[in-house]
């Protein structure tokens, strides 16, 4: 089997590479991604699979059809690009100013296309079935939702994920047993003090200085009432408030993002962060609100499924080609919601050049991608995939 899918993955690397390109060259936005959605549904249906698009929105859902075994596996790569100016010169270079591919889902997308030529290709059925969740919008926490509700994790009994790092050089595999990524919430404040004149701060509830106060107390509170083993980041990225320079502003929001890895600590935070602003609140007369809106949960690799990949890749690239992910990411990833519904695994696909001094991060409009790894990805989770049904009986 995984000679067969050596072979045809060398027969097939050029067109993937053809495949990213013309991606890289058309990125849309998250929610937006109608014509990544026909591209890649037309891959799909000259495949001979059964494809449905306008899933989850601007979504495609493919099925390979498997030999009597009810057991499904799903394999998800996400779509969407972002609003970033491309500063790159390449024959291939974004053709839409200021949407870029710069966190690798052209690759994921091009890994999941790879993966179902070669399942095709195979020549006989797999035991069970595959179905290929093609999503929308993950740089917005939307899509998976989208996706789920319109019934994609029904029936399925195990999901497969990846994410390309230009930390991991290419053709390298990054493994990470338990927590992957971070859960992600979003946090409004609204402080609501009374105004006043700028030289007479004693006759008003000054909502800036309240402000700052609870910003502060904030930071400094996580590092004396959390458990730093169960780390917890806060970051208040925008503030509002204020009316004019020598008037006291009765008024501040203060937006920004949670990001936690214990589910207990996470259970935990809105009422820790609410102890928090009214202790600074209080003595001073100050009103507030709080809006915590849950956003994606961590990411929890299952630990077979992540040790069939771990074994699958081994066998596959080689035993030198797989590196253990020793601590976790507190970026979010919505491949966690499908986690909700079945157990699953997420891998990183390295991208980084070997060669080069700097390989820029991820969301960086330098963003590059050294394209062996594609048909690394493609082996991989093909390999996988097909000794998924072996592995689990």
């Amino acid at each position: 089997m995984l000679s067969q899918i050596k072979s045809i993955v060398e027969t097939i690397t050029p067109r993937l590479i053809e495949i990213r390109r013309h991606l890289h060259s058309h990125p849309e936005l998250s929610g937006q991604e109608y014509k990544t959605a026909a591209y890649v549904a037309g891959v799909l249906s000259s495949c001979g699979l059964r494809v449905q698009e306008l899933v989850g929105k601007t979504g495609v859902v493919a099925e390979l059809p498997g030999n009597g075994d009810r057991r499904l596996l799903a394999i998800r790569a996400d779509m969407d690009a972002l609003p970033i100016i491309e500063r790159l010169e390449l024959p291939y270079v974004s053709t839409q100013l200021g949407i870029m591919h710069a966190c690798g889902h052209d690759v994921h997308t091009t890994v999941g296309l790879g993966t179902a030529m070669v399942l095709a290709q195979l020549g006989v059925p797999l035991p069970g079935p595959v179905r290929f969740l093609f999503q929308p919008a993950e740089e917005t926490a939307q899509g998976a939702r989208w996706m789920i509700e319109d019934g994609v994790m029904e029936g399925v009994s195990a999901v497969l994920g990846l994410h390309a790092y230009p930390s991991v050089p290419a053709r390298t595999i990054g493994i990470r047993y338990g927590a992957l990524t971070a859960a992600a919430d979003d946090l409004e404040i609204t402080i609501m003090g009374e105004s006043g004149h700028g030289a007479r701060p004693h006759e008003a509830i000054d909502a800036i200085w309240i402000a700052s106060q609870v910003v502060t107390t904030l930071q400094q509170s996580i590092s004396r009432t959390q458990n730093p083993l169960h780390p917890v980041v806060l970051t208040i990225g925008q503030i509002s408030g204020g009316r004019a320079p020598n008037v006291i502003a009765d008024t501040v929001k203060l937006s920004g993002t949670v990001r936690s890895l214990h589910p207990d600590t996470r259970h935990h935070l809105p009422q820790w962060i609410d102890n928090i602003i009214a202790g600074v609140c209080q003595p001073y007369g100050a009103k507030y609100e709080i809006n915590f809106r849950r956003g994606v949960p961590s990411v929890l690799n299952d630990p077979a499924l992540t040790e069939l990949t771990a074994r699958c890749a081994s066998d596959a690239l080689g035993r030198e080609q797989i590196q253990l992910i020793h601590e976790p990411s507190l970026g979010a990833e919505d491949f966690s919601l499908y986690l909700e519904h079945a157990p699953g695994t997420m891998f990183r696909l390295g991208i980084g050049f070997t060669d080069r001094a700097v390989n820029y991060p991820l969301h960086h409009p330098k963003f590059e991608v050294d394209e062996t790894a594609i048909a690394a990805g493609v082996i991989t989770l093909a390999y996988a995939s097909s000794q998924y049904w072996q592995s689990s009986a």
